[in-house]
């Protein structure tokens, strides 16, 4: 089972599931696909973090990543 938890980094989760790169990227998650930024800037973002950053809609991010076969853990907006 591929659990995604949302308030994870999104370094953490592309170490995790390498799968995640592509489907971000294909997302408008363009950083995701250079190693430099994952590794640096994506110790200290998360998905959440990110989509707000992109103006993408998180409901349509945890849709297409529950497309992709992924199970989103659920969160709390704190």
């Amino acid at each position: 089972m591929k659990e995604i938890d949302l308030r994870e980094s999104v370094y953490r989760l592309t170490e995790q599931y390498p799968e995640l790169i592509d489907i971000l990227k294909d997302m408008g998650f363009l950083g995701v696909a250079n190693p430099v930024a994952r590794k640096t800037l994506g110790r200290k973002t998360n998905i959440v973090q990110g989509s707000k950053k992109q103006g993408k809609e998180l409901g349509e991010v945890i849709k297409k990543l529950e497309e992709e076969g992924f199970t989103v853990k659920p969160w709390q907006v704190s």
